[in-house]
């Protein structure tokens, strides 16, 4: 999955594009999008709110990310960097989940 699959200049400089590029792009993606959703849940709400889907995308863009830096690019720091947004993420998600899941039997 390291194999240059395109090629482009930007502002000059080569970016080479690996499979595991198009993994890590995308899990920062998906890890800053969930801030869109928490805006628009927020805006809805009327008080600061963090959806089901904030978490759901901090955990898959959190794994994404990780996968990138420990097969792709096997970058300590970055490993260490987006592991414990994962760990919290898998956290709160559980908790989110198990409060949903009281709700509906009350």
């Amino acid at each position: 999955m390291n194999e240059v699959i395109f090629t482009f200049d930007f502002w000059g400089n080569p970016v080479f594009l690996t499979p595991w590029k198009l993994v890590g792009y995308l899990g920062v993606l998906m890890f800053g999008s969930r801030w869109i959703f928490q805006l628009i849940s927020t805006s809805k709400e009327g008080k600061p709110t963090f959806p089901l889907l904030f978490w759901i995308l901090s955990l898959a863009g959190s794994f994404m990310t990780l996968g990138y830096f420990i097969f792709g690019k096997n970058d300590s720091v970055g490993i260490l960097a987006n592991l414990f947004p994962a760990c919290v993420a898998c956290y709160n998600l559980i908790l989110e989940l198990r409060w949903r899941k009281k709700e509906m039997g009350n």
